[in-house]
């Protein structure tokens, strides 16, 4: 999608993110990802407006971020806590956060926001640069479903109450794995057009961008609960591990 980089989605959705953007599973996510982080350096990648970030810290997790977007970074500053939260501003797939780490996650699909298998293969050769030899790179994302296309386009409702309706629509190129999606929110105010566009890649595409970083898969689960992951399963959380006594890449 022409024009469209690191930081415009925080531009484009930083004011009602916290609203529109809930999956239902921050409890879930936070009490796995403390017990992976187990008292180590961690960094989140793409920390947004903290709806991670912050439960961990209050748990008393020493987490930093990195975020493309200033609009998403004055949310998450705007909170309880959010001040304390070390956050380096830049594009996910190339900024260094200060130091190493001995855990780093991308959950919510964010790997996808980057639209080009580079970008995504840069993104984790950028995360095993600033793991600690042994650290743990865990990565949540969707397991593509493109069954849910005709003639590769899709539209549907994503919310619907009283006051407002938001559709999804999309088109799907097949080759370059990319996904156009534009969603219209309907209000008595107007018309809202927000696009996004997503580069998805499966399960083991994923593993080899990893190996090809010198991460080797060490888990993955199909939930937050640790759920085994399966055929049926639509969303996976992998966990990547670099070898001690790896040097930096």
């Amino acid at each position: 999608m022409k024009g469209y980089g690191p930081e415009t989605f925080g531009t484009l959705n930083a004011e009602d993110y916290d609203l529109l953007h809930d999956p239902g599973t921050t409890d879930a996510a936070v009490d796995l990802l403390a017990d992976l982080s187990r008292d180590q350096r961690t960094l989140e990648l793409a920390i947004g407006t903290g709806r991670i970030a912050l439960p961990m810290a209050r748990r008393g997790c020493d987490i930093s971020g990195i975020e493309a977007s200033p609009e998403m970074v004055a949310k998450l500053r705007e909170k309880p806590g959010g001040e304390a939260i070390p956050v380096t501003m830049g594009d996910m797939s190339e900024v260094l956060a200060d130091g190493r780490f001995g855990f780093i996650f991308l959950i919510f699909n964010t790997l996808f926001n980057l639209t080009s298998q580079e970008a995504q293969l840069r993104c984790f050769r950028n995360a095993a640069s600033m793991l600690d030899p042994g650290g743990a790179f865990l990565v949540e994302a969707f397991v593509p479903d493109i069954a849910q296309f005709r003639d590769h386009r899709s539209l549907k409702p994503k919310h619907l109450d009283r006051h407002s309706l938001t559709l999804e629509a999309a088109i799907h190129d097949p080759v370059k794995q990319v996904v156009e999606y534009q969603y219209l929110r309907f209000t008595p105010e107007g018309v809202r057009m927000t696009p996004l566009p997503m580069r998805y890649a499966w399960p083991s595409e994923i593993d080899l961008m990893a190996r090809l970083a010198g991460l080797q898969l060490e888990s993955r689960w199909g939930g937050w609960d640790r759920a085994a992951f399966t055929a049926s399963t639509r969303m996976h959380i992998s966990l990547y591990r670099k070898p001690a006594g790896r040097q930096p890449l």
